[in-house]
C-alpha cells in the first residue's frame, strides 16, 4: 500500500512511500515495551518476600523502588533518545535501544545468580539488612526502563506521523497501545505462572529468574539484529538535521509543557494502580490478588481495542470522557474500600496516553522528535507517585486513602483536556506540516 506524507509544497510536493511494514514493526515493539514494563512492576510483591524480609516496616517503600528505578530512566534517557534519532535516524535508534534492553535483562539474570550463589551477603542499614542482589536488580530495572524510553521516543512520533489510509494519529496510537496492553495483560501471569511456576509468594526463590531472563535477553538481541532487514523509511519534517537550529526552546510550547505534566499524572496514576493494587489486595486478604491486576491491564487492552475504532472522535473529547470516568471510579473505590473499582478504571486509562501525546505534539512540525524526548520526561510520574504512595501506605498502615493521590492525577488530566491542550497561535511551527 502506498501512503503519503504532506509537505509544505502542497500536493505537487507530495511523495509516496510505504509505511505498512514500519507501522506493524512499531506495533510489535509497543507490545515488547508494555510486556516488560508490567513484568517489572509485578516483581514488587514476589521480591518483597524474597529480598526484603530484613527491611522491617520499610518493605513497601523498598518494594516500590523496583518501579521507581524503571520510570526514573524516562527523564534521564528521553533526551538521549531524541539525540540518537536526530543523529542516526529511527532504525539505528531502535537497534541501540533493543541492545540496551538485552543488557538490562542480563543484569536481572546477574541479580538472580548473585542471590542464589551468595545468599548470606547483606548490606547493613542500621537494624535493617538489604541483599546486594536487590541493588543489582534495581540497576537492571533502570537499564531496561531506559531502553524502553529510547524505543518510545521513536515509536510514538512514528505511529503519529506515518499515515495509514483511513486512520488518524490518535487511532494509530490506540492500535499500538492495544498491542502494548496485550503485553501488560499477559505479563502478570507470565511472572506468576511461567517464571515462578505458580509457587506461593512466600515460597519464591530468586534462582527461578535466571533462565527466563537469559532467554528474554537473547530474544531482544535477535529482534534488534532483525531490524537491519526491516524497511523503516524516515518521516519528513519530524526531526531536526544535524545542522538545524530550531531557534526556540521546545519548552516554550504551552500545550507541550502542560502535556508533559499531564503524562506525569497519567503514568503515575496508571502505575500506582497497576503496580500497587496487588499489594492492596494482599493486605485485604483477597483471593487471587494477581487476578485484580490482570483485570486492570485487561481493561486497558479492551479500551484500546475500542479506541482503535474511534476514527471520528477527537482526542480532546476522548480524554475528557475517560478522565471523568476514572475520577468517579477512584473516588468510589476509596469510599467502599474496593480494589475492583480501581481495576475497572483500566477501561478509562486505556486511551489516555495516545490522546495526551497527540494533543501535546500537535502542530510542532520539525520540533516533533525533540518534543517526543521531552514528553518522555513526564513518564517519571511512574517512578515518583507509586513510591510516594508506598511511603504513605507505610506511614498510615493502609493503602485505602493513598488512592486520593490517583484522584488528584485524574482531575489534572481532565483540566488538560478541557483547557491546557488548546493551542495558542504562537505555539504552531508552520515550517513543516505533517499529515496525522
Amino acid at each position: 500500500m502506498d501512503n503519503t506524507i504532506a509537505t509544505p509544497g502542497g500536493p505537487s510536493a507530495t511523495f509516496r512511500t510505504s509505511y505498512v511494514t514500519a507501522f506493524v514493526t512499531m506495533v510489535i515493539l509497543f507490545f515488547v515495551v508494555g510486556f516488560l514494563t508490567t513484568v517489572n512492576t509485578q516483581f514488587q510483591a514476589p521480591l518483597k518476600s524474597a529480598f526484603l524480609n530484613g527491611m522491617g516496616s520499610l518493605k513497601n517503600t523498598f518494594a516500590t523502588l523496583i518501579t521507581f528505578s524503571w520510570f526514573l530512566a524516562y527523564p534521564l534517557c528521553g533526551g538521549l533518545g531524541s539525540r540518537l534519532v536526530n543523529r542516526y535516524g529511527y532504525r539505528a535508534t531502535l537497534i541501540r535501544g533493543l541492545f540496551m534492553m538485552s543488557g538490562g535483562l542480563l543484569l536481572f539474570f546477574a541479580s538472580a545468580w548473585l542471590s542464589a550463589s551468595y545468599p548470606e551477603w547483606t548490606i547493613l542499614l542500621g537494624n535493617l539488612s538489604l541483599p546486594p542482589a536487590f541493588i543489582v536488580f534495581l540497576l537492571g530495572s533502570f537499564t531496561v526502563g531506559g531502553s524502553a524510553t529510547v524505543l518510545q521516543v521513536v515509536i510514538n512520533p512514528y505511529l503519529s506521523a506515518c499515515h495509514v489510509q483511513g486512520t488518524q494519529s490518535v487511532q494509530r496510537l490506540a492500535i499500538g497501545g492495544s498491542a502494548n496492553a496485550i503485553g501488560t495483560t499477559i505479563a502478570p501471569y507470565f511472572v506468576t505462572g511461567i517464571i515462578f511456576g505458580g509457587v506461593a509468594v512466600d515460597a519464591i526463590q530468586t534462582d527461578m529468574l535466571m533462565i527466563p531472563f537469559l532467554s528474554l535477553a537473547c530474544i531482544m538481541t535477535i529482534i534488534g539484529a532483525g531490524l537491519y532487514l526491516v524497511p523503516l523509511p524516515d518521516i519528513s519534517g519530524t526531526r531536526a538535521s544535524a545542522t538545524d537550529t530550531t531557534g526556540r526552546s521546545v519548552w516554550s510550547f504551552r500545550h507541550l509543557r502542560l502535556g508533559v505534566a499531564a503524562i506525569f499524572c497519567y503514568v503515575g496514576a496508571e502505575v500506582c494502580i497497576g503496580a500497587n493494587i496487588t499489594m492492596y489486595a494482599v493486605d485485604l486478604d483477597m483471593p487471587s490478588p494477581s487476578l485484580i491486576a490482570t483485570v486492570y491491564w485487561g481493561g486497558i487492552l479492551v479500551g484500546r481495542l475500542i479506541g482503535s475504532t474511534l476514527s471520528t472522535v477527537s482526542p480532546r473529547m476522548q480524554l475528557t470522557v475517560t478522565t471523568s470516568g476514572a475520577t468517579l471510579l477512584t473516588v468510589c473505590a476509596i469510599m467502599t474500600d474496593n480494589p475492583w473499582l480501581l481495576a475497572i478504571a483500566g477501561l478509562c486509562h486505556s486511551i489516555m496516553w495516545g490522546a495526551i501525546f497527540t494533543l501535546a505534539i500537535k502542530d510542532l512540525g520539525r520540533y516533533t522528535t525533540i518534543a517526543s524526548g521531552v514528553f518522555m520526561t513526564g513518564v517519571v510520574g511512574g517512578a515518583i507517585l507509586p513510591l510516594l504512595q508506598g511511603i504513605c501506605a507505610d506511614l498510615t498502615g493502609s493503602w485505602r486513602y493513598t488512592w486520593w493521590l490517583v484522584t488528584a492525577c485524574e482531575l489534572f488530566m481532565l483540566s488538560y483536556a478541557i483547557w491546557g491542550s488548546r493551542i495558542r497561535p504562537a505555539d504552531r511551527d508552520t515550517s513543516v506540516t505533517t499529515e496525522c
